[in-house]
């Protein structure tokens, strides 16, 4: 490829500072910019390498002053972040995309395909599957009976949809994900064993979903487990049995959530959060890293953290005192000595 400053500029609605005409061949992180390369500067702890890099231009927030001269020609827009988001989905979108059915596949004669649609070698699609336009199934997945997915959506190698699972438009679920296992559900018997619950139920993710590399959403017990429109999971994320999230919800990496817990939607979690089960999460939470809870948060927009979780103000103040314990421990210790003499 090869845009020139003010092209970039005309496609993010920007404003350049510097050369229009400065060439861009490829990307490049800020502070390994290499010349004829587009960069951008978002997070404040960058700013330096903006007056180091060898990228020809830089995408940077209205916002950012220049404290020293920077060599590149700069592209001001309202969300340096967003705005590069929006550049690599067009550069992304403008790439070519396979179509067929690549051999060895099996397709069941059931089965019904849309226009355009790529099947790719070692793929398996089960009896009475639905696939909508412009789908792309990558090698070795796994479609089971009676899958439904929309357009416009991406299935990739290896990933795992069971039987009478339903995969919106435009979603895009990675390696080694696998919707619709059984849900963790087995009853104690008399004897001391463990009875497996047949979970009867189906998973569904709404549009817009996407689901990161080798994570696992189990079917419900009975009715669905859910994932609605425009949510995001990271990569080894543990959604049980007949759990729902909202609109719009992000999740980072190894987060955990026990079964039939409702999450709301525009909410956030670090990494390694867990959820207990049954629980009802409100609209707009936020969940610091590491997080585990294990009672309803009622409170919409509240950000906490630790675990058993609390609100984050007040963690920060407590873990400066608990930080200290053993020096308060010595203290009491020696006010002791001194009363008992």
């Amino acid at each position: 490829m090869e845009f020139t400053a003010e092209q970039i500029s005309e496609l993010i609605h920007g404003t350049i500072e510097g050369n229009p005409k400065a060439i861009v061949r490829d990307v490049s992180k800020i502070e390994d910019g290499r010349p004829e390369t587009l960069t951008f500067l978002a997070n404040p702890k960058y700013t330096p390498f903006i007056y180091t890099t060898e990228a020809s231009v830089v995408i940077v927030n209205q916002t950012f002053e220049a404290e020293h001269p920077v060599s590149a020609t700069l592209i001001r827009v309202e969300d340096a972040y967003g705005a590069l988001a929006k550049l690599l989905q067009m550069y992304q979108a403008s790439l070519p995309k396979k179509t067929g059915i690549e051999q060895p596949s099996f397709i069941d004669k059931s089965a019904s395909l849309g226009d355009f649609v790529y099947v790719g070698a070692f793929a398996y699609i089960g009896e009475k599957v639905t696939i909508g336009n412009n789908v792309q199934i990558y090698p070795q997945a796994y479609i089971g009976d009676g899958v439904t997915i929309g357009d416009n959506t991406t299935i990739y190698a290896g990933a795992k949809i069971y039987q009478g699972c339903k995969i919106g438009s435009n979603c895009v679920v990675h390696a080694g994900v696998v919707v619709g296992a059984d849900g963790f559900g087995f009853a104690p018997g008399a004897d001391g064993r463990y009875e497996k619950i047949p979970q009867i139920g189906n998973v569904i993710l709404e549009d817009y979903v996407e689901i990161g590399s080798n994570t696992t959403i189990d079917r419900a017990t009975m009715g669905s487990t859910i994932i609605h429109k425009g949510t995001k999971l990271d990569n080894l994320i543990q959604i049980a049995h007949n759990v729902e999230i909202g609109e719009n919800c992000v999740f980072a990496a190894q987060t955990g959530i026990a079964g039939s817990t409702k999450i709301g939607n525009h909410v956030m979690f670090g990494g390694q959060v867990g959820i207990a089960g049954h629980l009802k999460i409100a609209d707009g939470v936020k969940l610091a890293a590491q997080s585990g809870v294990s009672k309803n948060i009622t409170k919409e927009g509240s950000v906490q953290m630790g675990s058993p979780s609390f609100d984050a103000m007040h963690y920060n103040k407590a873990y400066v005192v608990f930080r200290n314990l053993p020096d308060l421990r010595n203290r009491i210790s020696d006010i002791e000595k001194e009363l008992k003499k």
